[in-house]
């Protein structure tokens, strides 16, 4: 499968010019790290920078809250603590999921453009 992949790029290559095949490269796969710094860079990167603040500062309540769950004995105050703790996990959960997201999102958005630079240089040979 990966050598049929790259006999397609390759042949890609062939038929584009020298600036699509520049802009060809820039949509190959990207690594964790690559992706995570993408979402950083877009649009909405202001957004992805206040939710990690954000998930900060739920971190830092968590844990307040599992310190003072293991520093009670009455019930009812156990309860609000850990009650409190887990709605610090959902919150930081649900952030993270968003981030994911944004990140698999990216990666559509660059297949998508490598499917139309592909379709533009069938086109272009069609012409000719």
């Amino acid at each position: 499968m990966k050598r049929e992949k790259e006999k397609i790029d390759a042949l890609i290559k062939e038929t584009l010019t020298k600036e699509e095949a520049t802009f060809y490269d820039q949509l190959e796969e990207q690594n964790i790290f690559e992706k995570l710094g993408a979402v950083y860079k877009g649009k909405m990167g202001w957004l992805a920078v206040i939710m990690n603040m954000v998930q900060l500062v739920l971190f830092g309540i968590f844990i307040f809250c599992t310190i003072k769950f293991f520093n009670t004995d009455d019930t009812n105050t156990l309860i609000k603590w850990a009650s409190g703790g887990f709605l610090c996990m959902m919150v930081m959960a649900m952030l993270k999921l968003y981030i994911w997201m944004q990140m698999d999102k990216n990666d559509t958005l660059r297949e998508l453009k490598r499917l139309e630079l592909q379709l533009a240089a069938i086109l272009g040979k069609m012409d000719k």
